[in-house]
């Protein structure tokens, strides 16, 4: 058999899926779906760069461009998945409707059967939707209670945080519930599907478990919260998101770490902001054994009053610490309003410690040793 009668029988013979001869072969399908549909997805995206460019050139707010791209990307997905589906009927000619028969009948066989529970192929398609519902529906429940609800309950963060998320969690459960008897599947056969978690739970599912009781854990009893700052296992951020499995955490450097929700369940976690945002900073300073300390005190004092991040109602106070091999060491502390502006009122103390050490004549010595020969 030459090469010229092999590629004849790839590119003109009908194409075939099991018993099922489709009315065209590999030839027309390229010329008449694939190429067309290349050049749809092609101009699809050259169209939405364009209108991006546009938006951006007319110096529109950012929310109305954000908006109005979104709307038109809808608009060109619909008309993309039109063509698409026109470009599809035309292949199968006026026969188009009895091949969506036949093969909406292959995908309607059961793949597993359990009493009144039917498992096909149509029916694990029909779940994506029902998933997508739910967790919107989730969304949007949380949403609502949290813009109009609660803010007139007078409720705090924390429990905002609690019932928002509960009121979620219970709005897609119900939805899920309900989704899956619509499109079919028995609720009773869940006693199977939970009997079958049960033996999985020994090969390694007993990991998400953990994970989803310890969301809940921390949803209840708010050990912490969405915005509050942690430091946990030596990594410190602010906590931007905290979902069924994982918590996502914003760190200093602008990273985001997903920390399984047992971790902070089993570790020890310091909670910057659990229930009072205002924190104290503590700057550690030594100073010469010559220096008058009674002098030290009074500009450290001095210094943490003139803190411009300092709550003007808390006074700050100086301590000495210990006598250090070089030097005599105190502690300043100064009340601050926000844990957020800790780093910049710790590094304002420590530049005016320095500038009115200098000033004074207060000298800051550095670890030395002295070897004495006979």
């Amino acid at each position: 058999m030459d090469m010229q009668s092999v590629l004849q029988g790839i590119f003109f013979n009908p194409l075939q899926i099991g018993v099922l001869v489709l009315p065209f072969n590999l030839l027309e399908l390229l010329v008449a779906f694939v190429i067309p549909v290349l050049v749809l997805t092609l101009l699809y995206k050259l169209l939405l760069a364009g209108i991006k460019k546009i938006l951006t050139r007319w110096g529109l707010k950012e929310e109305t461009a954000r908006r109005g791209y979104g709307w038109i990307r809808l608009v060109f997905r619909l008309l993309y998945f039109i063509l698409s589906l026109v470009l599809l009927s035309r292949l199968f000619g006026a026969e188009v409707f009895n091949y969506l028969q036949r093969f909406y009948g292959v995908l309607n066989q059961p793949l597993v059967k359990s009493g009144n529970t039917k498992i096909t192929f149509v029916t694990l398609l029909l779940t994506i939707p029902v998933f997508y519902i739910a967790s919107w529906a989730g969304r949007t429940s949380r949403g609502l209670m949290k813009n109009s609800l609660l803010r007139r309950m007078g409720l705090d963060e924390a429990q905002q945080f609690s019932a928002v998320n509960m009121v979620r969690y219970t709005v897609m459960i119900l939805v899920l519930l309900i989704g899956l008897s619509v499109i079919g599947i028995d609720l009773s056969a869940l006693t199977v599907i939970f009997g079958v978690l049960g033996i999985g739970l020994g090969f390694g599912l007993q990991h998400v478990v953990s994970n989803i009781f310890s969301g809940l854990i921390i949803i209840v009893t708010r050990p912490v919260k969405e915005g509050d700052q942690i430091l946990v296992n030596g990594i410190e951020g602010t906590i931007l998101q905290i979902r069924m499995l994982s918590t996502v955490i914003n760190t200093l450097a602008n990273e985001s770490l997903i920390l399984p929700n047992s971790k902070l369940v089993q570790e020890p976690v310091h909670n910057f902001s659990h229930y009072d945002p205002t924190i104290i900073i503590r700057n550690h300073i030594g100073v010469s054994y010559h220096s008058d300390m009674e002098l030290v005190l009074r500009i450290l004092e001095e210094v943490g009053e003139r803190n411009p991040y300092r709550i003007k109602n808390k006074q700050s106070w100086a301590r000495l610490k210990e006598f250090g091999d070089s030097s005599v060491n105190f502690i300043l502390f100064t009340w601050i309003g926000s844990t957020d502006e800790r780093f910049a009122a710790h590094h304002w103390n420590n530049m005016e410690i320095w500038r009115q050490f200098k000033s004074h004549g207060v000298e800051i010595p550095f670890p030395q040793l002295d070897i004495h020969q006979k």
